[in-house]
């Protein structure tokens, strides 16, 4: 074989070795939104850093002034807090400081999420005025505290006995009912995701691999036949034009000594032209 052709076929499969690697290898890698934030690896992927197939539908996170977020199609943005993979827990922080309105108003039932806490039934009643008595508060994020125009919003059990004054929002399962003692941005606003699909989805994503890399790989071997077909009938017209060439001066010399024109037409030069024209 030629020097220059296999050099050239090692350079072609160097080439589509170190692509192939580096798609598998690199285009997965962890990342970060920031240095401080959470590392985002499978099953969660960040928009715009990493490719629509390493991570799970439901599961895009995004970079948001340096801060990993995610979207609820029901609700909006939260912020991600952190992340425990051994455990599958996310925890989340809700920009606007109110927790229990993200309780009231999330829709987990559209996401591959739901509470990492065990859900109790709570009422969100709505009332005019303060309920007199210390066994509740109102949720200050919620409610308007004005003597004159005040809406106060309460998270009870389902048993309490709703005064004529208030109305019943919403009963929903959340984690906690409020207390003042508790963090109003983030306590119990923290998810788990189930392990099924996980498996399934990282057998795809190798099997998808596996014929992105084949594809690269009978796309080299094409390459490879077009460039030995191209190198052989370089040859081929180069070694036929000189014999071709040699045997003309030899007729010549015929003709010139015998004066034979009919040698013009001798097998031997034929014989070359047919073994050119078997190439395509």
């Amino acid at each position: 074989m030629d020097a220059s052709i296999l050099l050239e076929i090692i350079f072609f499969v160097s080439l589509l070795t170190q692509t192939t690697s580096h798609a598998e290898t690199n285009s997965c890698q962890p990342s970060k939104c920031n240095l401080k934030s959470s590392e985002i690896r499978h099953p969660f992927r960040i928009q715009g850093l990493h490719p629509q197939h390493c991570g799970l539908p439901g599961f895009q996170l995004f970079c948001q002034q340096e801060k990993t977020s995610i979207n609820f199609p029901d609700y909006g943005d939260l912020a991600v807090k952190s992340i425990f993979y051994d455990s599958k827990r996310l925890e989340l922080v809700d920009p606007r400081n109110c927790v229990h309105e993200v309780f009231l108003n999330l829709n987990l039932s559209r996401t591959p999420f739901r509470y990492y806490h065990v859900l109790k039934q709570y009422k969100y009643i709505k009332c005019s005025s303060k309920i007199p008595s210390p066994l509740v508060q109102f949720v200050p994020c919620l409610s308007t505290d004005d003597s004159v125009h005040g809406n106060y919003v309460y998270t009870v059990e389902l048993s309490f006995a709703v005064p004529g004054y208030c109305t019943t929002v919403k009963s929903v399962g959340i984690p906690f009912s409020y207390s003042s003692y508790l963090s109003d941005d983030s306590f119990g606003l923290e998810l788990t995701w189930d392990s099924a699909g996980e498996d399934e989805n990282i057998e795809a994503w190798r099997i998808q691999t596996y014929f992105k890399a084949s594809a690269k790989i009978i796309a080299l071997i094409f390459m490879v036949g077009i460039l030995l077909h191209a190198k052989i009938i370089r040859r081929c017209m180069g070694s036929s034009g000189d014999k071709i060439q040699r045997k003309y001066d030899e007729i010549e010399v015929d003709i010139i000594s015998r004066g034979q024109y009919e040698a013009l037409r001798s097998p031997m030069v034929d014989d070359i032209d047919i073994v050119c024209n078997y190439i395509p």
